[in-house]
């Protein structure tokens, strides 16, 4: 049975309320002060708490919702409802605010509705405790698991790493397994973006200072490079870094230590460093741009992530964590209809994994209900699969197969062609291509093409 807390200072209401709720089953507890609440919340859990705003004592409603909103949901009750009090409520996390007088069928429908989505949530919670953790890499195309493979294979050695990848393909959470499945899981695994820091905040951060080595160095502090000993340190976007920090950077590798700025003394240090960049640094190092030892200092074993347009198969795995995710934020169930589904899949996820959780929490936010429809997915994915269609349409009929396509990628095609140029009949679509409208409907299908009109 749920159980539910009424707090208001009058006792008439506090009855009515009792009546009206405990003949919908649920139990009732009442309390005219927020003493008598805490006497209560220390007994026995509830489900609910319905709290007048304006109590005759030192706290008031909204103070009680502050102290209670972490435990269970609380709806407010106000007699003289005022914009500055409903701001606040809201602000506060209140789940509801009815107003006085209420009708019995509105507080029974309010308190209902909470309820449901506090048990909604709750067996969101528990799916995603029971689920894969959500710092896993995810995916089972060829391509990662090839990758998971060198992975395990480079993990227990103390070989230097380079993760390469475009921006969004998950570099840093490579870098994570790698350390997770080594022998130095128990220590410390520190990242630090060197794209994001001057060469002289770098330096201090990377390998520490001495007191007084320059303005602000007020005691000795040592560095993340010293801070990750016996661990792991990754430096992401070391392709960003100055020559001058790829020479320091090199003699810490070579060497195995380090020397704080402003200090005369070295430092032995025992840590395995991964590197990220999504640059090309072969490339870098013939422009100039990139310290020729230090790339092959970092290069003793590259880990390349496939980005996301080349592993398709994955988008459904990723799609489908991240919108767990936003149904747990957001506390309902939330599910993609095929049309979305299909969006999405055949999008060419320039940004990658970052781009796809950004696009699918983007899409939760605009949901009305529970199905997230093509509607709700950001602008530049409609406007890129209309223009990609457009473009298959108005295509004169040799550009179908001018790029030497794969007999499926020509059927598909041919079909949009076709579609376009009978103004979307499927009835002559099906007699010009001799297939009946069923086999029609399961090539549309098997493309992601919609069939609207006859």
């Amino acid at each position: 049975m749920q159980k539910i807390l009424i707090v208001d200072d009058n006792r008439v209401v506090l009855n009515l309320l009792r009546t009206i709720l405990s003949s919908q089953g649920w139990g009732v507890e009442t309390a005219q002060s927020p003493e008598r609440v805490w006497e209560l919340t220390a007994q026995q859990r509830f489900d609910l708490v319905i709290c007048d705003i304006n109590l005759e004592a030192e706290q008031n409603g909204i103070d009680l919702l502050k102290k209670l909103r972490d435990f269970c949901p609380v709806i407010l009750i106000t007699g003289a409802g005022t914009l500055e009090n409903t701001v606040e409520a809201e602000r506060e996390g209140a789940r509801d605010i009815i107003a006085k007088p209420f009708d019995i069928d509105g507080i029974v429908a309010v308190v209902k509705r909470v309820l449901a989505e506090k048990d909604e949530k709750e067996a969101l919670r528990d799916d995603e405790l029971c689920g894969m953790p959500e710092a896993d890499l995810l995916g089972r195309s060829p391509q990662m698991v090839a990758l998971y493979k060198k992975i395990a294979r480079v993990a227990p050695t103390s070989a230097t790493v380079l993760v390469t990848g475009e921006s969004g393909t998950g570099k840093e959470l490579v870098a994570r397994a790698v350390h997770k499945y080594s022998l130095r899981a128990n220590a410390n695994f520190i990242p630090v973006n060197c794209g994001a820091l001057t060469d002289t905040l770098l330096e201090s951060e990377l390998f520490g200072h001495k007191r007084g080595s320059f303005t602000g160095a007020v005691s000795d502090r040592r560095g993340l490079w010293e801070e990750a000993g016996g661990g792991t340190l990754f430096l992401d976007e070391i392709g960003e870094t100055s020559q001058l920090m790829q020479v320091k950077m090199l003699r810490a590798l070579q060497e195995k230590e380090i020397r704080r700025v402003g200090d005369s003394r070295s430092t032995k240090v025992d840590t395995r460093i991964i590197a990220a960049t999504n640059r090309d640094l072969e490339e870098e190092v013939g422009a100039g741009r990139f310290r020729e030892d230090l790339f092959y200092r970092l290069n003793v074993v590259t880990l390349n992530i496939p980005p996301l347009r080349e592993r398709r198969s994955d988008i459904p795995l990723l799609a489908e964590r991240f919108v767990h995710r936003a149904s747990v934020n957001c506390g309902r169930r939330l599910r993609f209809s095929d049309e979305a589904l299909r969006l999405i899949l055949s999008y060419d996820w320039h940004g990658n994994v970052r781009e796809l959780e950004s696009a699918v929490e983007h899409a939760a936010l605009n949901a009305l209900g529970t199905i997230i429809e093509c509607d709700d997915l950001p602008e530049k994915m409609k406007s890129s699969a209309n223009r990609a269609r457009a473009a298959a349409v108005r295509a004169p009929l040799t550009d179908l197969y001018a790029d030497f396509p794969s007999l499926d990628e020509l059927e598909q095609r041919y079909l949009v062609y076709l579609l376009d140029a009978l103004g979307g009949s499927r009835t002559r679509a099906a007699e010009i291509l001799r297939i009946n409208r069923r086999t029609l409907y399961r090539m549309a299908e098997r493309f992601g093409i919609s069939l609207e009109t006859d």
